[in-house]
Order: structure tokens, then sequence, then C-alpha cells
């Protein structure tokens, strides 16, 4: 389960028990962190905590902080320098070199509108949304908080803001949807300056498992500790059952050529063909070719099983596009020397991770930059 869906679940819980709690949201970092902008975690007023701000080293203070915003009921920033090895405060010397800004924000039930409200329907939609969260690093002025979610249709879930400055956070927010980037901005009126971090989120990879032998099962639990949402399809009813998946999994029997009838394909969908059976993911493999939505297909299997596959669709006279063979990967995933079906399928894994964030999977020692661009946390300055 996704980490925001684990943070929505226990606010629903905390709510349906009258439990006050405090949503943390880390928005903005200058340097380097354990976690980006955009880590959240909810505190209750016990001081149970759910999600992560950092790796550890700020969670014992951040509680306090939290605990405090709780009991004066206002919207809090705290700034963390974890480039301050004595700072007693953090105490872990992670040694990070990064100065952490994090937004604390009472929820109020009655508010339909409450940031946990917002991100409930941001965690509802399955399609891209933009997250805005408005603060103000003068900390003797209102903190704004989490104002806004919009799709790239412009619906729109939001607390009451000022004219203009809803605006441009939807004029941003579209920006930031169609570049799949999030991004900060510094606002600025005749009257006052605001901060805007605006996070891009993106719906859950859908994995489509074709197939659903004892690897299949073991990727399925793996691709469901990512969060993702996984469907295994496979003509055995004997091998396709819910006691064989885990809960989340949706287990479809069907025949090879109706794989896609109960599948809705976009551009997080990514198949992977393991039914062990040459013909059945050579037949799912043709329904596939050609659909512009899927990033991408992994294949099972040595090299030659591929090739006997291009030759038989050519003797078909199908023809493989170029852009099908950018996306289609066989055999599937890296080469990290797996062998066991559990290593196999964090290459597998690992692969389409890549692919979707268009990354090199290559060690990060070799990169010679940060491994974050520095660039992406600068203020666009903007006047209203």
């Amino acid at each position: 389960m996704r980490e925001l869906d684990v943070i929505i679940a226990q606010y629903q819980e905390l709510k349906s028990q009258g439990i006050r709690c405090v949503l943390a949201t880390v928005v903005h970092v200058d340097g380097s962190s354990y976690r980006r902008a955009g880590a959240r975690m909810l505190v209750d007023e016990f001081g149970t905590i759910i999600g992560a701000i950092s790796g550890g080293c700020l969670e014992g203070d951040a509680l306090r902080k939290a605990l405090f915003a709780l009991d004066l009921q206002e919207n809090k920033l705290v700034t963390y320098d974890t480039s301050d090895e004595d700072d007693a405060v953090i105490g872990a010397q992670l040694g990070c070199n990064g100065i952490i800004q994090v937004l604390f924000e009472p929820i109020n039930y009655t508010d339909r509108h409450n940031p946990c409200e917002l991100l409930r329907t941001v965690a509802e939609q399955e399609v891209p949304m933009a997250v805005s969260v408005v603060f103000n690093l003068d900390k003797s002025q209102q903190q704004l908080g989490t104002s806004l979610v919009t799709d790239e249709n412009q619906a729109v879930s939001v607390e009451q803001l000022p004219d203009d400055l809803q605006q441009a956070l939807l004029v941003k927010s579209r920006e930031v949807i169609n570049q799949n980037a999030s991004c900060f901005a510094e606002l600025t009126t005749e009257e006052k300056t605001d901060f805007v971090f605006i996070q891009i989120h993106q719906p859950p990879v859908k994995l489509i498992l074709v197939g659903a032998g004892n690897d299949a099962q073991i990727l399925a639990q793996q691709a469901d500790l990512l969060g993702w949402k996984v469907t295994v399809t496979d003509g055995r009813p004997t091998h396709a059952n819910k006691k064989r998946f885990v809960g989340s999994c949706e287990v479809i029997v069907t025949k090879p050529e109706e794989t896609l009838k109960n599948i809705n394909i976009d551009q997080r969908t990514c198949f992977v063909l393991m039914s062990h059976n040459y013909n059945y993911d050579l037949a799912v493999l043709k329904l596939l070719l050609g659909n512009a939505e899927t990033p991408y297909i992994g294949i099972l299997g040595p090299l030659k099983k591929y090739n006997r596959m291009l030759n038989e669709l050519a003797d078909e006279d199908i023809e493989v596009l170029k852009e099908d063979l950018a996306k289609i990967h066989a055999p599937v995933g890296l080469e990290i020397g797996a062998e066991t079906p559990a290593e196999i399928g964090l290459s597998i894994l690992a692969e389409i991770q890549s692919v979707l964030t268009k990354k090199e999977a290559r060690p990060l020692k070799q990169k010679t930059e940060p491994i974050h661009d520095v660039t992406e946390n600068q203020f666009q300055k903007i006047t209203l």
C-alpha cells in the first residue's frame, strides 16, 4: 500500500474515533535529505506516527512540534538544518547537509476541505493530480497550508483562497501536470509574498502479470509492497485464484485473446508476459502491439524465445513497429545476477521503475553530480 493510502486510512480511523491529529509535510529542501518535498506523516494526539518525513532523525523533534501545533490549533512552519553535525535537536548526525522546511497542519474534521480530505481526493483518482501547499518562510505570517488539488481538466478541490492566488496556482498546477514535474514558486503581491510547493501526484503503477505461476505470486507480493496495483491473468483457475495471490491483487481467469477485455490501459500500465506457455504469451503480445499507451512490455524467458516470436509475427505479416520494439524488454529485467524467483522479481521491478522514471539503471556512485537535481528546488518568482 502506498504511504499516502496508509496516511489516509489512519486519518479516517482517527476521525471516526474523534482523536485529534496533525499532518506534517516536507514543503522544501535546500541541499540533500533522505526524504524530499512531499514526504508526509500523520501524528495523533497520543503521539502515534504514521508515515515519515526523514530517515528517523527528525521524527522525535517533529512529534513535539506537531503536538505544539495541535495545542495551538494553528499551522506552523519549522526549519531543520541537518548540515549542523552538532545540532542537539536533531541529534542523529546524519550528515545530509540539507535545510528542510516542514509544515505542521492541525486537522479540523468539520472542514470538508481540510488537508487530509484534499489528499483523499488525490488518492482516490486514477489520473495525475497536482497538490498545492502554500507556506511562508516568514514564520510570523499566516501559513495557508495544503490548499488546492486539481487534475489536468482543472477539476478543483480548494480551500478558500484569494482569487489572484488561486488563479496563479491553477496555471502552475496545469504546468506541473503537463510536465510531470513538481515545482516551487514564490508568489508576490503588493501586500505579501507566499511560497508554494506544487507536487505532482501520479496514480499507482498498474502491473499486469500474464501468468499465475509461483514466480508470479512472488512478483505480485513485491509489487504490492511498492503500492502498485497488480492484476494477474491466466487461463487456469487452478493457478489464477485469490487463495494464491495477495488480497489487493485482482485475479482474472481468461483466454489469452480476451486478456485486455477487462483491463483499462493507461501510460502507467505495464505488462509482464510470464505464463510459461509460449503460445499464450505470443497471443497476448499480439494484442499489445500498436498500443500507444502502455510504456512497458516484459517477456520472461531466453532471447531465443523472443526471436522466435518475432519470426512468427513476421511469417503472419504482423508488423512490429519501432515504437513497440522500444517498449518490449526481452529477456525481461536488469542484469543483477538474479537466480531465484524473488531475485528475478527484483530485477523486473527495478527495470520497470527505471523505464517509468526515464532514469538509467546505474550505480549512484557513478554520478558525479548530486543525486537530485538542485535546480528543482529553486523558487520560480511570480508577480500577481
